[in-house]
C-alpha cells in the first residue's frame, strides 16, 4: 500500500531539499509559474506535495522532534555513561527539567517544524496560480490540493503550538521580513491553536475519505480529525478553556465513519511491514533505501546488539526506558526474574533461557521493551568487553531495566530498550517500518477521557478504555480514575510523542521521577524559543520565565 507514497516522497526529495529556517523568508519565490507551465496532471500534482510530505522524513531521527517530548518526560532517559552521551549536559537537562533556550535539540525541532510549515506555504503559493486558469479540472486539482496542504500544515502548527506554545503565524509566502509572536504569551497560543482548528474545520469535508494506496501517509478527512481530536483534548492547556464534547464529536467521525479497527496484535501496527495495520490513521512511510532517516536501533541499542540482529552498523547504545515506567506493565513481586531475549519482554514469566511458564497475565504490549540477556543468532551470548566497571552484569549482555544514575557512570546495559518498532534482523542504521503519528487506540483513548471528565460515572468510558486492555490481555479496570486513565495511556501510548502532553493535562508533569526533582516552575511546561532564533530575530518574544 504504501508503493504510492513512497514513490511521492521520493519525488519531493529530487525536486527539493528539506528546508529548516522559519526566518528565512527570502526564498525563491518561482514567479514564472503560470497555468500554463505548471502542473497539468494529476501525477505532477502528487509529485508536488511529495515535497511537503518528505519533510515529516525527521520524526524518527535523534536530537528532533521526537527526542524533546520524550527524554523530558518520564518515559525515556540518555545516561551518562562514562565518556558517552554526556554531549554538554543537554540530555540531563531535557530529562531534569533544568533546560535552557541554549539547548540546541530545541532549535533542531524548532527548524524541523518551520520547515514544514514554510514547504506548505511555497506549494500553496504555486498552487493557488492555477486557480486562474481555464481548465476546470486543473482549478479543481488546484483547490484540492491547497486543501490537503492547509490540513499538513495545520499538523505542523499543532506540533508547534504543543511543544512552543507562543509562536509566529506564517502563511504568506511572499511575505518579507522577520515574523513576530505574540508579545502576550497567552494571547499568541490561543491565536496559534484557533488558526489550527478553523484551518481543519474549513477544509474537512474536501479532504479524501478513502483508504487506499493513492492516499495511503496523505492528509484524509480522517487524520485531520485525529489532530481536531488531539486538539480539543489539550484545549484547556492551550487556551485555558476545555473542549471535552469536541474531542467526542471529531472522535466519533473517525469511530464510526473512518472504517479503522483495533489490530488483533498490538505489535502489529509497528511491524516492519505495517503498512496493512486497520488501525493507523496516519503515517509516515519510511524506507530504509528510498525514504531514509527511522534510526531507533541506532538510538536505543547497544553496540554488542549489533551482533544480535546482525545490523550493517553499531549501535549508539543511548536511549533507555525509566525504571518506574517500564514497571507500570509489569507487577516486579509477583513477576520476578529477567525478560526473555528471544521475546524482547513479552513474556514476564520466563526462565533464564527466556521460555515462559505460562504462569501470570501478560501485558501484550510489553513489546515495546527490549530486556534480559541478549542472545546472537548462534545462540551465543553477545558480550560487551567494556561493561565493567559499570555494569554488575559484567561482559555478557543484558539489559536490566534498573538504571543505577544519570550521570557520570550510568550502566551501559541499564534500563529496557525501545522494543516498540520490529528490528530487521541485517537491517541497517534505516528502519522501513512506517512510522506512526495517529492511531485508533488513541482516539478511542481520548474519547474515553472527555467522557469521564464530563462525567465520572460513564459507562462508555470504561468500556472504550476495557477494549484497550482487552486487545493488551490484561484485566478489566472496573472503575476509573484520573490515575488509571493517565497510567494506561502510558502503557498504550508509549514512545509515541503523547506522553509530555498527557503528564501535563493530569497535572503531573511537575511531579519527581527517576533522577528529576519535582519542577514546580510553570514555565517548563513548554519549551523556549530557541536563543538561536531569538538572536536572529528581533521580533520574536521570549516564552515567560525563560
Amino acid at each position: 500500500m504504501k508503493t504510492m507514497m513512497r514513490k511521492t516522497i521520493m519525488s519531493g526529495l529530487v525536486a527539493t531539499a528539506l528546508m529548516l529556517s522559519c526566518t528565512n523568508l527570502d526564498e525563491e519565490l518561482f514567479d514564472s509559474v503560470t497555468a500554463d507551465n505548471f502542473f497539468k496532471t494529476q501525477e505532477e500534482f502528487i509529485a508536488a506535495l511529495g515535497q511537503a510530505y518528505s519533510s515529516l522524513g525527521g520524526l524518527g531521527n535523534h536530537s528532533n522532534l521526537w527526542s524533546i517530548q520524550e527524554i523530558s518526560s518520564d518515559e525515556l532517559v540518555i545516561t551518562t555513561k562514562g565518556g558517552d552521551w554526556y554531549d554538554g549536559g543537554v540530555l540531563i537537562q531535557l530529562h531534569q527539567h533544568t533546560f535552557s533556550p541554549s539547548n540546541g535539540f530545541f532549535n533542531n525541532a524548532w527548524g524541523f517544524l518551520y520547515g514544514g510549515v514554510n514547504t506548505c506555504n511555497r506549494l500553496i503559493f504555486q498552487f493557488e496560480q492555477l486557480l486562474s486558469s481555464t481548465d476546470p479540472t486543473t482549478v479543481d486539482l488546484a483547490n484540492k490540493t491547497i486543501s490537503e496542504l492547509r490540513a499538513l500544515r495545520a499538523l505542523w502548527y499543532y506540533w508547534l503550538l504543543d511543544a512552543y506554545g507562543n509562536v509566529p503565524l506564517v502563511t504568506d509566502f511572499t511575505a518579507t521580513g522577520a515574523p513576530a509572536n505574540n508579545a502576550n504569551f497567552a494571547a499568541g497560543r490561543t491565536a496559534v491553536y484557533n488558526f489550527v482548528e478553523s484551518e481543519l474545520l474549513d477544509v474537512l469535508d474536501d479532504l479524501p475519505t478513502e483508504k487506499t494506496s493513492t492516499t495511503y501517509g496523505r492528509m484524509t478527512r480522517w487524520a485531520a480529525q485525529a489532530i481536531l481530536t488531539k486538539l480539543y483534548l489539550n484545549a484547556e492547556v492551550y487556551t485555558g478553556t476545555p473542549q471535552w464534547n469536541k474531542v467526542i464529536t471529531a472522535a466519533d467521525d473517525i469511530i464510526d465513519n473512518g472504517g479503522f479497527s483495533l489490530e488483533g496484535l498490538y505489535a502489529d501496527n509497528f511491524a516492519i511491514e505495517n503498512s496493512g495495520s486497520r488501525e493507523n490513521i496516519f503515517v509516515y512511510p519510511y524506507d530504509k533505501v528510498f525514504a531514509q532517516g527511522f534510526n531507533w536501533p541506532m538510538m536505543t541499542l547497544h553496540y554488542a546488539s549489533q551482533g544480535v540482529y546482525r545490523f550493517t552498523m553499531q549501535p549508539w547504545n543511548g536511549y533507555a526506558v525509566v525504571e518506574e515506567f517500564y514497571n507500570s506493565y509489569v507487577d516486579p513481586v509477583a513477576n520476578p526474574g529477567p525478560q526473555g531475549p528471544v521475546w524482547k519482554g513479552l513474556c514476564p514469566d520466563v526462565d533464564e533461557n527466556g521460555i515462559p511458564d505460562d504462569t501470570g497475565t501478560l501485558d501484550e504490549r510489553l513489546s515495546n521493551f527490549i530486556v534480559g540477556p541478549q542472545f546472537n543468532p548462534d545462540g551465543s551470548r553477545a558480550i560487551d568487553p567494556a561493561a565493567e566497571p559499570f555494569d554488575p552484569d559484567g561482559p555478557p549482555l543484558t539489559f536490566t531495566p534498573e538504571n543505577n544514575e544519570i550521570f557520570p557512570d550510568g550502566w551501559r546495559q541499564g534500563g529496557a530498550r525501545i522494543g516498540k518498532y520490529e528490528f530487521e534482523v541485517g537491517g541497517t542504521n534505516n528502519m522501513s517500518n512506517d512510522f506512526v503519528i495517529f492511531r485508533l487506540a488513541d482516539i478511542l483513548l481520548a474519547k474515553a477521557e472527555a467522557l469521564w471528565r464530563l462525567n465520572n460515572a460513564d459507562p462508555e468510558a470504561l468500556t472504550l478504555v476495557n477494549q484497550i486492555r482487552d486487545r493488551a490481555g490484561v484485566d478489566p479496570f472496573t472503575s476509573l480514575d484520573a490515575d488509571k486513565l493517565l497510567a494506561e495511556r502510558g502503557r498504550e501510548m508509549f514512545a509515541e510523542m503523547t506522553r509530555r502532553q498527557d503528564l501535563i493535562r493530569f497535572g503531573k508533569w511537575s511531579d519527581a521521577w527517576w533522577e528529576k526533582p519535582a519542577s514546580p516552575d510553570p514555565k517548563y511546561r513548554v519549551f523556549p524559543i530557541p536563543q538561536i532564533q531569538i538572536d536572529a530575530n528581533a521580533n520574536l518574544t521570549q516564552n515567560p520565565g525563560y
